[in-house]
């Protein structure tokens, strides 16, 4: 069921893609754990043939988050980094990406190692203070950048960059990863997009129990070819997987907003801690792009903070990490459960240090992704650490 053009994304979130279940009854989408399905006879069949190809829980999912995204086609896939590979494949040998140098590391990694290898080329460039138009040429086929931005929280203009792409070429896609913030807090295709993809993993599936990704788009040629790549490439989740992250989705309003909350009340009191120089969070007045991540995430600025320790050391930034409590030192984001972690020797490491300090990725940055729990026993927890 598709109910994007008349519900709240409240109201989307649990409705869309779900219906009792024709044979039983069954309100919750049921896991269809079958690996191929009857014919009545060669091609004749119920629009299931294959379970690499179509899966009922999969396709239910995929009809979530098309219409949380506002938008027309989703192919899931089992990893994010899947679905970003799916999307390059629309690219060609002598292609250029061009892309935001803030960004997460396991992206870098992929379009600096793999790509050049089959002759696609990428540049990465500041998206907030270049001039994209400068560095698009007739290679250029692709841009592609995070809003918020892993680890910094900087925020890109997502209209302006998409409306001045087309404007230089109307074919050029522009991609954006729409993981931190969820499609509850913006929506990317609204704003001229072409391409939104997702690690599921993350605030979508909310429970640190699940491995995903997605693509979603309006073009049906697009949707064609990613959805070819996604059968032909064989980057598919398992039933399982599609239940448990539209399980999560269900709940992802509440969460986010929950998420945003306790995060712009750490963002605020770090601010103002004496042991700390610099605190991203867009939802801070001192933020460069406030008055931006107001107008495009009018609902919250999400739940992932990154702030840098004064006048400290690598170890001292360890020791630190080391005293958290509540905060578990772990990879990945956007779940119930509060993390910490250290990007440059984490979640930033494949990126060359010269490459990652030029960004803001120096060793005394930490990142948190705020978890849902009681806000004064997480404020308790920093203040313990940071006077460890």
């Amino acid at each position: 069921m598709s109910t994007k053009k008349n519900y709240h994304p409240s109201t989307i979130a649990i409705h869309s893609g779900n219906q009792p279940d024709p044979s039983t009854g069954a309100v919750a989408t049921p896991i269809f754990q079958t690996s191929t399905y009857a014919q009545e006879s060669p091609g004749v069949h119920k629009g299931y043939e294959y379970g690499r190809t179509q899966n009922p829980t999969r396709t239910a999912l995929e009809t979530t988050i098309a219409d949380l995204e506002n938008g027309k086609y989703c192919s899931a896939f089992a990893s994010g980094m899947a679905a970003i590979d799916a999307i390059t494949r629309l690219l060609s040998p002598n292609d250029t990406l061009l892309c935001s140098n803030d960004l997460y590391g396991g992206a870098y990694r992929f379009f600096s190692q793999v790509l050049g290898k089959y002759g696609i080329k990428t540049k990465f460039i500041d998206f907030i203070s270049e001039d994209i138009s400068q560095h698009i040429d007739e290679s250029t086929k692709m841009l592609w950048f995070e809003t918020p931005t892993n680890p910094l929280m900087q925020i890109i203009d997502i209209k302006r960059i998409a409306d001045k792409a087309h404007a230089i070429n109307p074919n050029i896609l522009v991609c954006v990863d729409n993981t931190f913030a969820t499609p509850y807090l913006q929506r990317p295709l609204d704003l001229g997009v072409d391409i939104v993809s997702h690690s599921l993993t993350k605030y979508m599936g909310g429970h640190s129990d699940v491995i995903m990704g997605a693509t979603v788009c309006n073009d049906p040629k697009v949707a064609e070819r990613i959805s070819f790549f996604q059968n032909a490439c064989g980057g598919v989740p398992g039933p399982q997987d599609c239940y448990l992250i539209q399980r999560g989705i269900k709940t992802l309003p509440l969460r986010m907003e929950r998420h945003s909350q306790n995060a712009e009340t750490i963002a605020q009191y770090l601010e103002q801690h004496p042991k700390v120089s610099k605190v991203n969070y867009p939802a801070l007045k001192s933020h460069l792009q406030h008055d931006l991540a107001k107008k495009q995430m009018p609902k919250g600025a999400t739940g992932m903070v990154s702030f840098y320790l004064k006048d400290a050391t690598l170890e001292k930034t360890f020791e630190v990490i080391k005293h958290f409590h509540l905060f578990t030192i772990a990879e990945s984001l956007g779940a119930v459960e509060s993390l910490v972690g250290h990007p440059a020797s984490m979640t930033h490491a494949s990126i060359p240090r010269e490459e990652r300090e030029a960004v803001g990725v120096t060793d005394t940055l930490i990142r948190f992704s705020v978890g849902i729990e009681n806000i004064d026993d997480l404020l308790e927890d920093i203040e313990q650490a940071l006077n460890s």
